[in-house]
């Protein structure tokens, strides 16, 4: 907790920083911290009337409650405003009041969570959870420190300058790339090992359940302190000196780890002054650029949703060594600083063997004249083997569910979604959700005269509202069968197969899909990951996965079934995409291959879209994987024709071919 507090009470010192996102596992007071913060930080001077809270000393010209007259300042404390994960855009950025819009016929602006958390605390909890149109907006507002509204014949301009914390559990979930990147400072979080520290923890819960008031009495003078200490930071900071010496360490740590853009540099040069003003120094040290680069770089030195964030120190420490050496000129390039390890990875066992060959198990199989193997030990499929590292990943091709849904807003299937494209208008069938402003007057217009208006504004009923119908993208459950059998395995494919499921599941990260992983060997399906929303656990599972032992298909998709059902029961609204890896051989138990086909139908007969992924190999193919499609009623791709690349060539063969 010590990293969380002062990256925290940095911020308080100088709001420039950029804010902070804390991860961490459930459990770990991440909220508690945060939402202390507010009692520390410093009263605000704001126009007393104002919505916007404009500081009197120097208002905002454009401010929609403007203008202000002089000597309306006022004092209060600072705001720590919540952004629920379920909160409208409306919510959160304001839109036209529409009730003194349709009674009094007057267009007035009714102002959001963006507005009420200006120059104050913006806390996010569960931020990897927001919805894809809210985290747009929270962008916009904090890259320019202002926000923007145009709709409904609304366009109002107006100041949001906030300090962004954000909590989230890692496992739930990552953050969208650009949103990671637009906080100053991230800390990880975990729970104390100490016996001590958790008996004293939960002493002082229990304390302050008893008496709330005593226990915030007993801690009054601390907290005092801490907040004068942030004050004399405060005041002391403009006058903090960085210098040259300081600066190329900063620009030399940057370039060692290779992070993007130039946002680090600026991040790392404000936290490690508002460290010096902390400590009460008008200097920055060495040490003020080491601690500052621990806080903002870990976060942006991620390639990929798979990389877990952190930072190597000892890597920092040489790098911060070279530049007190050369003056920062090399900044890690050429030597090892560069984020990659010099030394090439060694080839895993087998990977260079010839993959057009027969199986390694020479025997007869069980349906179509190749062994699956499972008779042991030996070259054959029979045994468990080591798992095969994933190969490279792809930009793999869209994968969408047929028709429209009303699923969750994301980023791959059509779907009516609160976001979107404006098709229509309905009357509302429970809770009224959008107002389409056009078709509701249009809907109350012809009744005026027999609802006897007399003034401005309409006279509406209830019967008279309509809400907009919007068609945007939903995300989806998609749901993963691999084949991990010993036939995978046999023709050194699994490599193969686990860089394409990688590259799938990378595209539902992008798609801010749910996925799960079902894998199926030997004479049964295992569920490796339940569905959830964090991408990279299933990524880890994929890479555990071991292979070998014959075929049993029908269970793997019987399983899928299974998952499926319970999934209905949970989410009903979100469609499910079944993506089976496979190469179409079913050779565990019983009738094997009618068992496969029964089990698909019924999945057909559910209603699943589904898409096999052939996995067949070699200059001979049997064709079984499509046979399986068919069954399930979707498309069958090969792994060439997954990639986006391939397909984008085949079309453009296509159209010079016309």
């Amino acid at each position: 907790m010590d990293d969380l507090r002062l990256a925290l009470l940095l911020n308080a010192v100088s709001p420039a920083v950029g804010g902070v996102l804390v991860r961490g596992e459930k459990g770990t007071a991440k909220s508690t911290a945060v939402r202390a913060l507010s009692a520390l930080l410093p009263e605000v001077d704001v126009v007393s009337w104002c919505r916007f809270s404009c500081d009197p000393a120097a208002p905002d010209p454009e401010c929609p409650d403007g203008p202000h007259a002089e000597g309306s300042g006022t004092t209060r404390p600072a705001r720590l405003v919540e952004l629920p994960v379920g909160a409208s855009e409306d919510r959160l950025v304001g839109a036209l009041d529409i009730e003194r819009a349709l009674a009094e016929g007057v267009k007035a602006f009714e102002p959001g969570l963006l507005a009420h958390a200006h120059r104050g605390v913006l806390y996010v909890d569960e931020v990897n959870l927001l919805s894809d149109f809210l985290v747009d907006s929270l962008l916009d507002a904090a890259a320019m420190g202002t926000a923007y509204v145009e709709r409904e014949g609304v366009s109002v301009r107006y100041a949001s300058r906030f300090l962004l914390v954000g909590t989230m559990n890692p496992e739930e979930g990552e953050l969208r790339p650009q949103l990671l990147d637009r906080f100053g400072l991230t800390v990880e979080v975990a729970a104390s090992r100490e016996t001590d520290e958790r008996v004293e923890v939960v002493r002082r819960r229990l304390a302050h359940d008893d008496d709330p008031a005593g226990f915030a009495a007993r801690w009054a003078d601390e907290e005092e302190a801490l907040r004068r200490r942030i004050a004399a930071a405060r005041e002391l900071l403009p006058r903090v000196r960085l210098g040259d010496a300081a600066l190329r360490q900063i620009a030399a740590t940057c370039a060692a780890f290779e992070v993007d853009g130039m946002r680090a540099d600026i991040v790392m040069a404000r936290t490690a002054t508002a460290l010096a003003a902390w400590a009460g120094r008008t200097e920055v040290i060495a040490e003020d650029v080491r601690q500052a680069a621990l806080l903002a770089l870990p976060h942006r030195r991620r390639r990929s949703p798979f990389d877990a964030p952190g930072l190597d120190e000892e890597k920092l420490d040489e790098a911060l060594e070279q530049a007190r050496g050369d003056g920062g000129d090399r900044g890690g390039s050429g030597d090892g600083d560069g984020g990659e390890d010099d030394d090439p990875e060694p080839t895993p066992p087998g990977d260079g063997g010839n993959d057009g060959g027969r199986d390694d198990a020479g025997g007869p199989s069980g349906g179509d004249g190749r062994d699956d193997g499972d008779s042991g030990t030996g070259g054959g499929g029979g045994g468990e083997r080591v798992p095969a590292p994933a190969g490279e990943p792809f930009t793999a091709r869209a994968l969408t569910v047929p028709g429209v849904g009303d699923g969750a807003a994301g980023r791959r299937s059509r779907a009516r979604t609160a976001q979107g494209r404006t098709t229509g208008a309905r009357r509302p069938a429970g809770a009224l959700g959008t107002l389409h402003v056009a078709a509701t007057l249009r809907a109350a217009a012809p009744h005026q005269r027999a609802r006897g208006r007399s003034g401005a504004g309409l006279v509406i009923r209830r019967d008279d509202l309509r809400e907009a119908v919007r068609e945007g993208r939903e995300s989806n459950l998609v749901l993963f069968v691999v084949d991990a059998s010993g036939s995978m395995a046999a023709r050194q494919r699994m490599s193969a197969v686990k860089g394409a499921v990688l590259s799938l599941l990378l595209d539902a990260y992008q798609r801010r899909d749910k996925v799960g992983l079902v894998t199926f060997r030997c004479s049964a399906a295992e569920v490796v990951l339940p569905p959830t929303s964090s991408v990279d656990a299933a990524a880890a599972r994929l890479e555990l996965l071991p292979t070998g032992g014959r075929t049993p298909l029908a269970e793997g998709l019987l399983r899928a079934r299974e998952v499926l059902r319970v999934e209905r029961l949970r989410d009903p609204a979100r469609r499910p995409l079944l993506v089976a890896v496979t190469d179409g051989r079913a050779t565990g138990g019983p009738e094997p291959v009618e068992r496969a086909r029964r089990a698909a139908r019924l999945l057909a007969a559910d209603g699943t879209a589904s898409v096999v992924v052939d996995c067949e190999s070699g200059p001979v193919r049997l064709g079984l994987a499509g046979a399986l499609a068919r069954e399930l009623g979707g498309p069958a791709v090969t792994l060439d024709e997954l990639r986006a690349d391939t397909m984008t060539a085949l079309v453009k063969d296509a159209r010079r071919a016309a």
